[in-house]
């Protein structure tokens, strides 16, 4: 198996730190608002390279964070006139809802950073101790030149780089370059003691500490989107490796930016999507799908008319499935003949196919071709002449490589309309009694079934997407 390394620029042979098992650590949200599909990019990515890692056998120890302290979070709740853990709570409960309608895995450990201070305080003092680091009124920064390595993820010279592009200039520091492992609180901010000020962490020092607790000093796989190669990534591996002595990841994994019929997703440009807005739209089944319909270190461009040739081949798949399904209730024999045996073990060819390009670097859009062309195999080579025994192994295979890629084939039961009338009612009800947690709940489990209701003068209104 074969990973492109950002820190190699290669694509590097798989061996992990320890036989049969992988650590990996995948840099979370900022959770102060619902994600967008910028976000979803890299959790569908490397929810996939788990996905695969479990399949060929190994114990994968998938460790990625939610970034709870944050500025971004304490001005939102500044806005709103509520705590900065409300906010986070919030959107941390938001975002895991969205996850679960991409078919994203729980992580083995979804780690706060406001929960890890300790550790934090920990390292920094580690650092300073150590020379790395050092403190000026209240605020810890740490050396870069001290580090004989830095620059070695990004490929960005010291000398070279200019202060104030990302990089907070400030006359206490002893270099431009050096950046902040612990910062003074603000008025309004939310803060911890620490022997330096009370204050709070730099964003960087979070992630160290947190794969370090959970993962340990060395780890296999490090990932993110290709925004933090610097200098967050460049970040953790100065401090990660200045305090613990190892080196700190093995395999650096990085995803292309997603753009917005071929410009740049923001605000600005109002072509911003939250993976919330593209769920009234789609299934979120199918932007799943859509974001392994290109290799992941490829920019990938997201239009309504590439959502819809995602939404036409995921059908095709899921059609096989459910034909197979249907077959296999109107057969009368039940064991595989030597003849099904022989056209089930030509099956074996797609998944050579798949398996080649899966470790290539994780070439998903090799994989689902490779899937395609299973599944025309599938369409050809079944009918109610054959046994049950065969038709349920043609359906086992399609599904297992399906599901390695987090896409489910094997569709629920629609819910009826009686049923959503009766949840309605229900919601309705809720809302009358001001239980508002209870017609959020309703509205959150019809949306899960394809449901979408809205308000309107005229009273409730629903549609299926």
């Amino acid at each position: 198996m074969k990973i492109y390394n950002t820190l190699t620029k290669s694509k590097d042979e798989f061996v992990p730190v320890e036989p049969g098992k992988v650590r990996m650590y995948v840099c979370g949200p900022t959770v102060y608002n619902y994600i967008h599909i910028g976000n979803a990019r890299p959790m569908i990515v490397f929810d996939t390279v788990r996905r695969y890692m479990e399949y060929k056998g190994y114990d994968v120890n998938y460790v990625s964070n939610f970034t709870d302290v944050d500025d971004k979070i304490i001005n939102k709740a500044i806005e709103e006139g509520v705590p900065a853990s409300e906010i986070s709570e919030k959107f941390i409960a938001e975002c895991k809802k969205d996850m679960e309608g991409m078919n994203v895995k729980p992580a083995t450990k979804h780690p706060l950073a406001t929960e890890e201070i300790g550790g934090m305080l920990e390292m920094i003092s580690t650092l300073i101790e150590k020379g790395y680091a050092y403190e000026v009124n209240g605020t810890v920064y740490f050396r870069t030149r001290k580090f004989d390595g830095y620059g070695k993820l990004s490929k960005k010279n010291l000398d070279d780089l200019e202060a104030g592009i990302r990089i907070a200039v400030s006359d206490e520091k002893e270099d431009p370059m050096d950046f902040v492992l612990w910062k003074p609180k603000k008025e309004g901010e939310p803060f911890w003691e620490s022997p330096w000020s009370d204050g709070r962490p730099g964003w960087h020092i979070e992630c160290s500490v947190m794969s370090k607790k959970y993962l340990g000093d060395e780890i296999d796989i490090h990932a993110g989107g290709e925004d933090l190669v610097f200098p967050h990534h460049e970040n953790e591996i100065a401090q990660s490796e200045a305090a613990n002595g190892k080196q700190f990841s093995k395999y650096w994994m990085h995803n292309a930016f997603l753009n917005i019929d071929n410009r740049k997703m923001s605000k600005s440009l109002g072509n911003f999507f939250t993976v919330r807005e593209i769920s009234e739209q789609y299934d979120l089944q199918v932007l799943r799908f859509f974001m392994l319909s290109a290799h992941y270190r490829s920019p990938l461009n997201f239009s309504a008319d590439l959502m819809e040739a995602s939404k036409t081949g995921l059908d095709r798949i899921i059609t096989a499935a459910e034909n197979l399904k249907y077959l296999m209730g109107t057969v009368t024999a039940e064991t595989m003949s030597p003849s099904e045996e022989a056209l089930f073990k030509g099956t074996e060819e797609f998944v050579n196919k798949y398996e080649t390009a899966m470790e290539d670097d994780f070439n998903t859009a090799d994989a689902i071709s490779a899937v395609f062309e299973l599944v025309k195999y599938i369409n050809t080579n079944v009918s109610a002449e054959n046994s049950k025994e065969y038709l349920q192994a043609m359906l086992d295979k399609l599904v297992s490589l399906t599901d390695i890629l987090g896409i489910i084939v094997e569709k629920e039961e629609e819910i009826l309309d009686a049923d959503i009338e009766s949840l309605i009612g229900e919601r309705q009800a809720a809302r009358k009694a001001k239980n508002f947690q209870r017609a959020d709940e309703i509205r959150d489990l019809l949306l899960e079934k394809g449901i979408v209701i809205e308000d309107t003068r005229e009273g409730i209104k629903w549609k299926r997407i």
